[in-house]
């Protein structure tokens, strides 16, 4: 492993293998999600049948209902039903990884039953030594109205149209790919120079702040300065690019200086069509955050970490 902070970037291709899936909305108004942070990664309490409580990821970019487990060592645990197998592939260079999965199966996170979700579970040791057990995302993402509460370290679920959205948080337009992935425009300087609008997706399990894409048509230059950088490793292996300082990052009114900003191959990491960057969680943790998947909106409120150092 090189010498850099490992964190896990996960893009999944799992397309052959979809299932439409609907969750329980929790019963009181809203359901509150205790969260952990860690290396800039928002961990949540899950449970599935009689596992112990596992500490899950939530991202942004897993499009689909139900669980990603990296731990083949939790399969009897979970007790998948008529298990298949399947070949997962993301980002990196190398090759899809082999799989169990089950449909119609379920989930509790806090109050919150989540009902015919997909489960899938690694058979390979491709994430071995991470200290978490999976990822999900659209489960929640995808069915409620959620909103991020860095400063109190809680995640509120509110059933669609039943939360008012005050004047003190800012609408950032967000559109969704084919992907179910959420995509903003964010501008970006890199030495000082006029600020370029880029087309970004967020991707909430990245540990990074912004993740530039390196491609033919792309819009900045490189830093003048910059080191060879281990970004993490996605389920199709391990991806490599470069790190450096960029002056700016403006996303609605509010500007991020001075900060690193990692640089990767876009072929190896992104499988995102047309991006120009992922916008990642060292920026998003700055702000408390609304996503409401269904009307098509993204709000963020500068909180408490807003001007901490990157």
């Amino acid at each position: 492993m090189p010498g850099k902070q490992f964190y896990l970037i996960i893009l999944i291709l799992f397309y052959p293998l979809w299932v439409s899936s609907q969750n329980n909305h929790a019963n009181s108004k809203s359901d509150q999600i205790p969260f952990r942070l860690t290396n800039n990664k928002t961990i949540i309490p899950v449970k599935v049948g009689d596992s112990r409580e596992l500490k899950i990821i939530l991202d942004s970019g897993m499009g689909w209902d139900g669980l990603l487990i990296m731990n083949p060592g939790l399969k009897d645990s979970i007790k998948l039903i008529n298990p298949r197998e399947a070949n997962l592939g993301g980002a990196g260079s190398g090759n899809p990884q082999p799989a169990f999965f089950s449909d119609s199966m379920s989930f509790i996170i806090n109050k919150t039953e989540f009902k015919n979700q997909r489960i899938v579970v690694l058979t390979s040791d491709h994430y071995k030594g991470i200290r978490n057990d999976g990822v999900t995302g659209y489960s929640l993402f995808g069915h409620y109205l959620i909103e991020i509460d860095y400063d109190n370290m809680t995640i509120s679920l509110f059933p669609p149209g039943q939360k008012t959205i005050d004047y003190a948080w800012t609408e950032i337009p967000v559109t969704f790919n084919e992907r179910n992935i959420p995509c903003i425009d964010v501008k970006v300087s890199i030495e000082g120079e006029t600020p370029v609008t880029l087309y970004c997706y967020i991707d909430y399990a990245s540990s990074e702040s912004i993740e530039l894409l390196i491609k033919p048509d792309q819009k900045y230059s490189l830093p003048e300065v910059t080191e060879e950088y281990y970004l993490g490793r996605g389920l199709s292996g391990d991806i490599y690019g470069k790190r450096g300082k960029i002056s700016k990052v403006v996303i609605g009114p509010y500007e991020l200086k001075n900060l690193f900003a990692a640089f990767a191959p876009a072929e190896v990491r992104s499988r995102q069509r047309g991006a120009d960057a992922v916008v990642a969680n060292n920026l998003l943790r700055r702000f408390n955050l609304i996503f409401d998947y269904s009307n098509k909106k993204f709000y963020i409120k500068p909180n408490s970490h807003f001007d901490g150092q990157f």
